[in-house]
């Protein structure tokens, strides 16, 4: 295997226990094994790759959900595994941590860019080179949380390599002046090596915590908490916007608005 699309090829089953035709043309992505479950209920698909590093399920419309594990190095795996299959669009269904007083637990963020922290992305492209998400996919999610009748934020995330920070207020410090609304580990990988994969991407996170003050940090309570309440209507979202972009047949990548 001498290329990058023949070691893709390989590699996307392998790593998932799912060949490549099975993929669907749009997906969601994931690190919560929870969101795979609740779709493969929702939908009553079979759950692919169980002993595998990453998990599937693809519904009858063509849309697959992929768990695809924590951390920056995970989010780029999938996004170059991902070229043997060239989906139309992916969007990331992740947690954040807030980070300014107008982001509350149960938020959505519909991050407009995100600073590259992780490191991951740096062996992808230059460090001038801003981490971005497909606009036209951020619409089609847009659009449908507004018909939820429901807010949501935008700004620019901070992704790190980094878990256990909470106790460092120098790193805290510098977060803040950075004007970051969220941080999480995997928004500005996703964004780089969609980009350099020719991937339309985007991401909705929901906010987990509020890691800036000490009772804001999360605990297995209060993330079960948020899971119970918020994390069934995030993946519907998810697959509304995803299923509506398939059934309309607009292409995410374009030049004109």
């Amino acid at each position: 295997m001498k290329t990058k699309l023949e070691i893709a090829k390989n590699w996307l089953p392998r790593y998932t226990g799912t060949n490549i035709d099975e993929f669907g043309d749009y997906m969601l992505l994931t690190n919560f094994h929870n969101y795979l479950t609740g779709f493969a209920e929702m939908f009553n698909c079979e759950i692919k790759g169980i002993g595998r590093p990453m998990q599937t399920c693809t519904n009858n419309s063509g849309l697959t959900i992929i768990n695809f594990g924590i951390g920056s190095a995970n989010a780029a795996t999938i996004m170059d595994l991902l070229v043997a299959r060239k989906p139309k669009g992916v969007l990331f269904l992740g947690k954040c941590g807030g980070l300014k007083r107008s982001t509350e637990i149960g938020h959505f963020i519909l991050p407009i860019a995100a600073i590259r922290g992780e490191g991951t992305s740096d062996d992808y492209l230059p460090k001038e080179v801003p981490a971005l998400p497909s606009f036209k996919l951020h619409k089609f999610v847009s659009d449908k949380i507004v018909e939820h009748g429901l807010d949501y934020r935008t700004g620019v995330i901070y992704s790190t390599n980094r878990r256990v920070w909470e106790w460092d207020t120098v790193f805290k410090k510098y977060l803040k002046s950075l004007y970051t609304i969220g941080i999480d580990m995997e928004t500005a990988t996703l964004f780089v090596v969609g980009l350099v994969n020719e991937i339309p991407r985007g991401a909705l996170l929901l906010v987990s915590d509020v890691p800036m003050i000490p009772e804001g940090v999360k605990t297995e309570k209060s993330d079960k908490l948020v899971t119970e309440k918020f994390s069934e209507l995030h993946l519907q979202i998810g697959i509304e916007a995803m299923t509506d972009i398939g059934a309309k047949g607009e292409k995410i990548k374009h030049f004109k608005y």
